[in-house]
């Protein structure tokens, strides 16, 4: 029997969080789109200023857009003038520079497309960065609980896809919209110019195209992209899931159902991508029936003005075949109605999570006031002191008390228990990130969680069971830790952590690019890798939760002797561990466990017995046992390595 089923929890998983929210039905008349709720136009619109957008650069795209387009639409009304002119055989020098303006238009299209793209992406792509950032420090500066809510699968999808739709906007919905608005006005007066019936028409069919075929399809697409969103979201929730669990699943027999799942989730996903793709299929439609209707009205008023004597017969292939250009404007507008429903859906889910994230954070401000400034510590260094401490997470239980302790540096302290009884939320609560539930808890006399992040975070490091290895070198997964170790400190931390042989046969030594979140590293590399980052952090106080969770009794037991017998006196150790074997080092020993309840009443965890780990085995029948049956264990991963 594995003394892990006895001692040590994992803490309850935090709620996920609740969709966003949308009201389809609720009516609106703003001049951004009667399809959109109030809700989501708010959203929109702060979403769009956190983009921080160049109002410059914006004009010198939609500048460099509309000259590319009225390159297209010159070069089409030149061309067909010259065609026309040409066909009645006239002295070469009659035809004047239209050959030339033919060659200038030709060219200058391509290049002025090439320049508005170039503007617009680089403007969209640093709206986008500056909304990421946004969004980190909005959760950076939330409360724990907060940020631990959140599925990793959701924020990786608002992260990622959310923010390249709102930043889409600027290039695919705002851009298109502006060029359509300045070209259509000015193709509507030049053809005005030629014949003003011919003109009307052109601006009534334009209007058709740009207005009525968006408008009578974005209400369809806002339902087919809101769904398409959900389900989306959902499948990067679900194949995350899987991917990080799938050993995991594996064992317990349930990878295969979790696959069924995806596979179905991705097929409704590519069905509702189908049904996202209708209305942009009519606005497309409702845009060819537009262009021919302008082509054939003109042809029919400009033959009746040709016979008449009103208009030259040059000037009928101009007003006939220009519209065949001015329509290319008015075609990216189907699509960029879509992507606005599409930006304003994404934009909701961005600003629920950075108002949840500001409102968390506010609420923190606001029972603690200003950050409290942490005093100088002493000539013995830090000193974190709890007395009769409560912990929880907010709006939770609580789900241990009476808790004391001390840690400074010099001293190594261990936590055992079973696990589900609260030992991460303690460590959680003991670096600052949770408020305590009751007692008292000071460092170096002042209360951590009302103490400034990066006050607290240079005296006490927590390293989680679960922490996070990049997909990056070596050497800068240490860096997260503190951003100037140097490849040759790399080096020494790796070593002091165990894992000197490991770094001697890396092929590019620290510079070893790590798989994403240490796929190509064994479960003891991967913790001897985490041990190495929190020996690199100039916190002196360290907090490490479950360092030999998942490895094998001798590997697990070497960690723990290894983090407790470091010989560094320039630092206090305080770990979570199911091993008791390696325990002989530490000077206190903390054992966990609930007291006996009166019936009806909820068991509350509590430090049951303390002491050495030689008094602990004289006292506590449960630690005794405990550590029987890790002998037990351990001899027989012996036997089995010796067969």
């Amino acid at each position: 029997m594995s003394t892990a089923s006895t001692l040590t929890p994992e803490p309850p998983e935090p709620p996920e969080p609740p969709e966003p929210h949308v009201n389809p039905a609720h009516p609106t008349t703003s001049a951004l789109s009667p399809a959109l709720s109030a809700d989501e136009r708010r959203s929109l619109r702060r979403a769009v200023g956190l983009l921080n957008l160049d109002r410059s650069r914006f004009i010198l795209a939609v500048v460099a857009g509309t000259a590319g387009m009225a390159s297209a639409v010159s070069l089409s009304g030149v061309a067909a003038w010259l065609i026309a002119r040409a066909s009645q055989m006239p002295d070469v020098v009659a035809l004047g520079v239209a050959p030339v303006a033919v060659r200038l238009f030709g060219i200058s299209r391509s290049v002025l497309r090439y320049c508005e793209r170039l503007v617009s992406h680089d403007t969209a792509l640093r709206g986008m960065g500056a909304l990421r950032t946004r969004l980190y420090e909005s959760l950076a500066s939330a409360r724990t609980d907060t940020v631990a809510g959140l599925r990793r699968g959701d924020v990786l999808a608002r992260v990622g896809s959310d923010i390249d739709a709102v930043g889409d906007l600027v290039v695919r919905a705002y851009l298109p919209a502006a060029v359509a608005s300045v070209l259509g006005t000015a193709t509507c007066l030049g053809v005005g110019v030629v014949y003003w019936p011919a003109g009307l028409i052109l601006l009534a069919c334009l209007l058709l195209s740009g207005l009525v075929g968006p408008l009578a399809t974005i209400r369809s697409a806002r339902i087919a992209e809101q769904a398409r969103q959900r389900q989306a979201t959902e499948l990067t929730a679900e194949v995350l899931a899987v991917l990080e669990g799938a050993p995991e699943l594996s064992v317990s027999g349930r990878l295969a159902g979790s696959m069924r799942q995806v596979a179905s989730r991705e097929e409704s996903l590519t069905r509702l991508r189908d049904r996202a793709a209708v209305p942009a299929a009519i606005a497309a439609a409702v845009d060819m029936a537009a262009m021919g209707l302008a082509v054939l009205g003109n042809l029919v008023v400009g033959v009746s003005a040709v016979s008449s004597g009103q208009l030259a017969p040059v000037w009928l292939a101009v007003i006939v075949l220009v519209p065949l250009a001015a329509f290319e404007a008015t075609s990216a507008l189907g699509p960029a109605s879509v992507q606005l429903v599409r930006s304003a859906g994404a934009a909701c889910r961005i600003v629920e999570l950075i108002e949840a994230a500001e409102a968390s954070a506010a609420s923190g401000s606001a029972t603690s006031c200003a950050p409290l400034e942490l005093p100088e510590p002493s000539a013995q260094g830090p000193y974190l002191k709890a007395r009769g401490l409560a912990v929880g997470w907010p709006g939770g239980p609580v789900v241990a008390e009476g808790i004391d302790l001390d840690l400074r540096v010099g001293r190594r302290v261990a936590i055992v228990g079973p696990s589900g009884i609260g030992k991460s939320t303690l460590l959680a609560t003991l670096a600052g990130l949770l408020e305590p539930r009751g007692g008292t808890l000071t460092l170096d006399g002042v209360p951590p969680w009302q103490a400034a992040h990066s006050e607290v975070a240079a005296r006490v490091c927590l390293t989680a069971e679960d922490a996070h290895v990049f997909h990056t070198s070596v050497l800068e997964n240490l860096r997260v830790a503190r951003g100037d170790v140097t490849p040759a400190e790399a080096g020494e931390l790796l070593r002091r952590a165990g894992l000197g042989r490991w770094l001697e046969a890396l092929p590019e030594g620290v510079e070893t690019i790590i798989g994403t979140d240490a796929t190509t590293l064994s479960g003891g590399e991967r913790r001897r890798l985490l041990l190495a980052r929190a020996l690199a952090a100039p916190a002196p106080l360290m907090l490490l939760d479950e360092p030999g969770e998942h490895l094998d009794a001798l590997t697990a037991d070497r960690l723990v002797t290894d983090l407790l017998t470091a010989g560094d006196q320039g630092r206090g150790t305080l770990l979570v561990t199911h091993r008791l074997s390696a325990l002989e080092h530490a000077d206190e020993v903390l054992v966990m466990g609930h007291r006996p309840q009166a019936t009806g009443e909820q068991a509350t965890a509590t430090i049951l017995h303390r002491g050495s780990h030689r008094e602990l085995q004289d006292v506590s029948e449960t630690y005794r046992w405990s550590l029987s049956q890790e002998d037990q264990d351990r001899q027989q991963d012996h036997v089995s390595g010796t067969s």
